[in-house]
């Protein structure tokens, strides 16, 4: 009796501890799930998504890198964008403004074939361009992956702000949360400890320099800010020029778009700017664009040049402009959509119904095998181009080699004389589109002769039908990938946000 008494008492203890610890787990569990919840879902910054109005542009033009290879299989590059970027800092007298997402040296080899240092060209540019005017403010907006997260202190940011120039780390805590499975533990558990510069222990995913365990997690929240614009002010006038493309030398060789124009909307892009000044730097003294403003901006006759508009949009917005370009495609209308990454399921379904109702299509993809010296799975493009494929809407794949085909357009031809242009940082994702990361693209809707929309098109069929000795792209079958798992993994990656697409 004695014995069993006992054994009862000391159960007791034991039940209790038991169901404390359950209890624990349980307001864990709530308080992840209202906490991933509640980021995931919660109110965007203010200017954030947005689609500014219609903008007469006179002075518009469209540009684009080239990656090519010969019948050796010996790797071409043609570039542009970064060359004009150049000129149009170094020709600023009042304003430089310039958002980048990849600002870095990391993982680039500028010895190897056709690579550049576009991180120190166009840091060097900033430089010089502060301290040949001190006054001038010259400001550059980024990602805190090029210091990964607070676990490194590069020296190409720490030279530009030392030299003058307004270098503003984008705060991504005010943003969504796109995979709300790690960033509710993450927000719970993590964030509160800030990060050290001072040496870490881990593999660099995205370079060499080792990196801390607190910047690791902090990288799998899978945010950005993935902006890549540029204003300047250009003798009475001011120029705006968004891009896929970014100052990082391990990109140098990659294929990308971008768009320049001039007036009104150039200022509509430097507000969109603003706006994510606001949250991550507020103390930073921002120009103020009524003052700066010449007198030729927005004051345009727009008789003068073939008639073009043109509109600046921002996250959800790109999203919206481009299911409604698809949407009002009729049938023999001409679609071309080149794209890095694809996988956003609203835009598969507009596709497959434009397609449907006798809207040509043509989708240019990369076939995601590679990144930066590392191997990828093919996730998304090669199951979204089985499905593109399945559906009769034709496929090609670019034909790399090392570097990325990392264009983000698509351009519409329409019957009745209309041309419309949607390009710019944004892949078709869940991330890049469902207002998650910071996204800038413009819509161009322009007569079909105009030279940007002529360039667009021009750009697009060299890539898809190749040239005598240029190989831009192969057909379907060359990464044709049927694999059921793969697909369902993709959907899965998607949905969830456990991906980094």
């Amino acid at each position: 009796m004695f014995w069993m008494s006992r054994n009862r008492s000391g159960s007791a203890p034991r039940h209790r501890v038991r169901r404390l610890l359950a209890l624990w787990l349980l307001v864990l569990l709530v308080a992840w799930i209202a906490v991933g919840t509640y980021h995931g879902n919660k109110a965007l910054p203010p200017g954030m998504s947005v689609a500014k109005p219609m903008q007469s542009v006179e002075q518009l033009g469209f540009l684009a890198d080239y990656s090519y290879v010969d019948p050796s299989g010996r790797r071409h590059v043609d570039q542009r964008i970064f060359d004009r970027i150049l000129e149009l800092i170094e020709g600023a007298e009042r304003l430089v403004v310039m958002d980048m997402f990849l600002f870095n040296d990391f993982a680039g080899d500028v010895k190897g074939p056709n690579m550049r240092a576009l991180s120190t060209e166009v840091a060097n540019a900033l430089i010089k361009k502060k301290r040949g005017s001190p006054e001038m403010p010259v400001i550059l907006i980024t990602d805190p992956i090029n210091t990964l997260y607070g676990s490194l202190d590069v020296e190409l940011l720490e030279r530009m702000r030392q030299a003058g120039v307004e270098v503003v780390m984008t705060r991504l805590r005010p943003l969504r949360d796109s995979n709300p499975a790690w960033s509710g533990v993450w927000r719970i558990c993590c964030q509160w400890f800030g990060n050290s510069s001072s040496g870490g222990w881990l593999p660099n995913p995205v370079g060499d320099q080792k990196v801390t365990l607190r910047g690791v997690l902090g990288m799998l929240n899978f945010k950005a800010n993935h902006r890549k614009t540029l204003v300047v002010d250009a003798g009475d006038d001011w120029v705006g020029l968004v891009t896929s493309g970014n100052p990082h030398d391990a990109s140098s060789a990659h294929s990308n778009i971008a768009i320049e124009f001039s007036g009104a909307a150039a200022l509509d892009l430097l507000e969109t700017e603003r706006a994510v000044v606001a949250f991550s730097a507020p103390d930073l003294q921002w120009p103020d664009a009524a003052g700066l403003v010449g007198q030729k901006a927005g004051d345009r006759d727009p008789s003068l040049a073939p008639f073009a508009k043109l509109q600046v949009l921002t996250e959800a917005e790109i999203r919206q402009a481009v299911l409604t370009a698809l949407a009002l495609a009729e049938p023999g209308d001409l679609v071309d959509l080149a794209m890095f990454y694809f996988a956003h399921r609203d835009i598969m379904r507009a596709l497959k119904v434009a397609h449907l109702r006798g809207v040509r299509l043509r989708v240019l993809m990369d076939p995601n095998k590679g990144a930066f010296g590392r191997k990828k799975s093919g996730v998304p493009n090669r199951p979204v181009g089985w499905e593109l494929h399945d559906a009769g809407i034709p496929v090609r794949w670019c034909d790399t080699h090392g570097e990325q085909c990392h264009d983000k357009l698509v351009l519409v031809r329409a019957k009745n004389g209309r041309a419309e242009l949607i390009a710019g940082s944004a892949n078709y994702t869940r991330r890049n589109l469902d207002d998650f990361n910071l996204e800038t693209n413009v819509r161009l809707v322009a007569d079909p002769g105009h030279r940007a929309i002529a360039d667009a098109a021009a750009y697009f069929e060299r890539r898809w039908n190749n040239r005598p000795g240029q190989s831009y792209s192969v057909p379907y079958e060359h990464y044709a990938d049927q694999g059921r798992l793969r697909y369902w993994q993709y959907r899965f990656m998607e949905f969830t946000g456990l991906s980094t697409f």
